[in-house]
């Protein structure tokens, strides 16, 4: 899907949807005011605008990015532009499926993780790749899944 084309109407699309997922994840996934948090293919800026910290939204579609606030970076999660260990909680919801190399962007994952960092990757079920990218997600982490309406959310807290 071409997220520079569709970017005007993301929100009216996929707004709601993703609140009440993160209404769902944000009962477990405690955040602190200190924490830094990453927001992996965050679009618009939902995800990232959600909880009360530090948060910075990469995404590949600049048009995306324009519509979101904050700290936002045109980038791609297999070549992420910060230091090991930066970062005390790693979003990536609804996004995964899309990511060009998903082996590459999971190693840059666990680079930038802090060693106690909670991950949190939401999987749409109907994406061809779930099968594999949840053997990856579950080979990799030592994820606790939770199934929601259209995705897996898996999570390390």
């Amino acid at each position: 899907m071409d997220y520079d084309i569709i970017f005007n109407s993301y929100n009216s699309l996929h707004e709601e949807e993703q609140l009440k997922k993160l209404d769902l994840i944000s009962a477990f996934l405690k955040v602190n005011k200190s924490d830094k948090l990453l927001d992996i293919g965050s679009g618009t800026g939902i995800s990232t605008d959600f909880f009360d910290c530090f948060s910075v939204g990469i995404d590949p579609s600049f048009n995306m990015l324009r519509l979101s606030k904050g700290y936002r970076i045109n980038a791609f999660a297999e070549s992420l532009p910060f230091k090991d260990n930066s970062f005390d909680i790693i979003l990536a919801l609804t996004s995964i499926h899309n990511f060009n190399n998903v082996d590459l962007a999971i190693e840059e994952i666990k680079r930038i993780s802090k060693t106690n960092s909670k991950i949190v990757i939401t999987l749409l079920k109907k994406s061809p790749k779930f099968s594999s990218i949840k053997k990856k997600l579950l080979s990799n982490f030592k994820f606790k899944t939770l199934e929601e309406e259209r995705d897996v959310i898996f999570y390390k807290i």
